[in-house]
């Protein structure tokens, strides 16, 4: 077990595990940011363009086109 937690240890201080804390904060950061832009600016015009249809339900599913599906 002792050498399990060196090993870890020495991942850790490499930087690889700060290089993925970061990416994982950038990522939660640009999640939100985009979920923000698409509620509060994209869905308000294209509502009044739909004449006020209620879009959060409506679901279209692409169809595979590589065959593999």
């Amino acid at each position: 077990m002792g050498s399990f937690l060196q090993e870890f240890k020495n991942f850790a201080i490499k930087g690889n595990m700060i290089d993925m804390a970061i990416g994982i904060v950038i990522g939660t950061a640009f999640n939100n940011v985009i979920s923000t832009i698409v509620k509060k600016i994209v869905m308000p015009p294209l509502s009044l363009l739909t004449d006020g249809v209620n879009l959060s339900n409506k679901k279209h599913i692409l169809p595979c086109c590589n065959g593999f599906c």
